[in-house]
């Protein structure tokens, strides 16, 4: 990791955001905290952002300086002369990569595994950071090495889980339209007329066990091919309810999932995305995760365990990297392995015992992804990236044994 930078004393510990997304997901979650990471560690930061994207204004990003951007090449216009750190949540290539690297230090988290051709972009960039070891052994295998040694996993944002509203929840419509097709168009339109009409439903929960989904409903969580093969083994445990809170983008994301929980639809209710995450966790018993190739980390994982929610994975990157085996949760082999047998050896377990890990109990496993500990990697990682540091021998970066 050979960086060379030449910063000046005022920019030793400045650092320059960029999040081009109009969607709220992990990442703009991820650059939340991020951004509090830096300013706990005395840095000064601006985050470039998507003149689009009105969430962030609604976010608590006091202290940081938000900069609206019609596009991305305005930045040019924005950042300082002298040579800077810049970090990129969403990633940057063409001319304004090649220009960015020439004037500064360019870096930036990689928020999702790289396949195919989607890690070409990072080639340009002087560092990269992993958000996990999964993250890197797919750098790895696409020949790309310039990635800072260690991964800086991520933290429960506890601020944000607490915030509430005090209201019990209510359901939502599920669907974020997608404004390029055009039955997704028209049923922007009329679906809010027809979800008028139907009387409020509140979340109540039912008697058995509740295995709950906090998630987008994003082709990289792949729940359609989840439950695929387990709603049927799902459907032999008809104390099993499936409670699931999020939206997918568009009709069909939602109308896919459907079809493949219809063997056990009586067993399942849909909530839409909710913002009372903590009363959302702590309404299951388990929180139920996708599938993990396409997965970079999982922060609703790391957010349900910090709730005191068990998590049911499978047993493979990086969910095995965050969840402590029978302490803060189960792994079960990959279904597509087994055509699902491990699972349903588990739920016979979890229907007969009812022994739930209690994932507060492991103190230092979470301390490792507490705020603290977080906050010390990205100091660690930036100052390294400004070559102001070589070492890596610190324990905040040393994850506890699983």
């Amino acid at each position: 990791m050979n960086i060379n930078p030449t910063l000046s004393p005022g920019e030793n510990k400045t650092c320059y955001q960029v999040n081009m997304s109009t969607s709220l997901g992990g990442a703009e979650i991820y650059t939340l905290f991020f951004s509090k990471a830096l300013l706990a560690k005395g840095w000064k930061t601006t985050l470039y952002v998507n003149e689009k994207a009105a969430f962030w204004h609604d976010m608590d990003l006091l202290g940081v300086k938000l900069v609206a951007l019609r596009h991305k090449d305005e930045m040019l216009d924005h950042l300082p002369a002298q040579r800077s750190l810049i970090v990129t949540h969403t990633s940057l290539s063409g001319h304004l990569a090649d220009r960015l690297k020439q004037q500064h230090i360019l870096t930036g988290i990689i928020h999702h595994p790289v396949y195919g051709g989607n890690g070409e972009v990072y080639r340009v960039y002087q560092l990269i950071f992993p958000v996990s070891r999964h993250v890197i052994d797919t750098l790895e295998a696409a020949g790309i090495h310039h990635y800072f040694p260690e991964p800086l996993y991520g933290m429960a944002d506890l601020d944000r889980l607490k915030k509430t509203a005090g209201q019990p929840l209510a359901a939502i419509p599920a669907y974020d339209w997608d404004k390029r097709k055009l039955r997704d168009r028209l049923l922007r339109l009329i679906y809010p007329l027809f979800w008028a009409i139907k009387p409020t439903r509140h979340f109540k929960r039912k008697e058995g066990i509740t295995l709950g989904v906090v998630s987008r409903i994003a082709a990289a969580k792949q729940f359609p091919a989840l439950f695929e093969i387990l709603s049927p083994i799902i459907g032999k445990f008809p104390q099993i309810n499936i409670e699931i809170f999020g939206g997918g983008v568009g009709y069909s994301s939602i109308s896919k999932l459907k079809k493949n929980l219809a063997p056990i639809k009586r067993q399942v209710r849909f909530w839409g995305p909710q913002t009372d995450m903590n009363q959302v966790y702590h309404s299951m018993d388990f929180l139920l995760a996708g599938l993990p190739e396409r997965e970079a980390m999982g922060l609703n994982i790391l957010e349900a365990q910090f709730c005191g929610t068990p998590v049911l994975a499978t047993n493979a990157r990086p969910f095995n990297e965050i969840v402590k085996d029978g302490a803060t949760g189960f792994l079960y082999t990959d279904p597509r392995q087994d055509n699902g047998r491990d699972f349903e050896q588990l739920l016979t377990r979890l229907v007969t015992s009812q022994n739930f890990p209690d994932p507060l109990k492991e103190k230092t496993f979470l301390d490792f992804f507490s705020f603290e500990a977080f906050s010390s990697r990205i100091d660690i990682a930036l100052t390294m990236a400004t070559g102001k540091s070589p070492r890596l021998e610190t324990p905040a970066l040393s994850m506890p044994t699983t």
